[in-house]
């Protein structure tokens, strides 16, 4: 089951995302959105501990975390 999801035609790609994840395991796709962006992924769905950091940073509201 997916902990985080990201809206990837909606990222920008400030990258805030990657820098706040205390796990480390966000970064940015090598493909482009439509908006012509490289949008956030995540590397191990299973590391995620669910803090939200990344989503409270997030200032397009791209992300979504459950738990």
């Amino acid at each position: 089951m997916q902990k985080v999801v990201f809206r990837e035609d909606r990222c920008k790609g400030c990258e805030l995302c990657t820098a706040v994840c205390p796990q480390k395991i966000i970064h940015m796709g090598e493909g482009l959105n439509r908006q012509g962006y490289h949008p956030a992924k995540v590397d191990d769905q299973e590391k995620c501990t669910s803090c939200t950091l990344c989503a409270r940073v997030c200032p397009d509201m791209v992300i979504e975390v459950y738990r």
